[in-house]
């Protein structure tokens, strides 16, 4: 399915003395991705206790939306997050196409592929 929403959580660890830098520099890229794709549906940033890690959760409209993210904002600030952490594994969970699938496989950065398989969601309120 092209117009399914891709989830993609990963980590980044923190080099040393350099947990507040990720942060802030993090920070710039939940900015950009907010202002500047509309295809980025949510971005969620967790501190990792007793470490100054990051794990990351964003949700993209569909397959082009990723694109748009890793093409843009993801390009331009991935080799600067590099210098003061260390990237992965990327989960990206969805229908990824597959140009995106060899870009990101061959970005060093532990690229794992899941496709739909089985589930339910609820709405908040729901009851079972």
């Amino acid at each position: 399915m092209a117009d399914q929403e891709i989830t993609v959580t990963y980590r980044w660890t923190a080099k040393p003395g350099k947990g507040a830098a990720l942060k802030a520099m993090y920070q710039e890229v939940v900015d950009a991705a907010k202002a500047n794709e509309p295809g980025a549906l949510r971005f969620d940033v967790f501190e990792v206790r007793e470490s100054e890690d990051l794990l990351v959760v964003d949700v993209f409209r569909d397959g082009p939306a990723l694109g748009e993210h890793l093409g843009g904002t993801a390009a331009k600030y991935f080799p600067k997050m590099s210098e003061i952490a260390v990237p992965g594994p990327f989960f990206f969970c969805g229908d990824v196409p597959e140009e995106l699938v060899q870009a990101a496989s061959g970005m060093n950065m532990g690229a794992v592929f899941g496709t739909p398989a089985f589930g339910f969601s609820r709405t908040p309120g729901e009851v079972a």
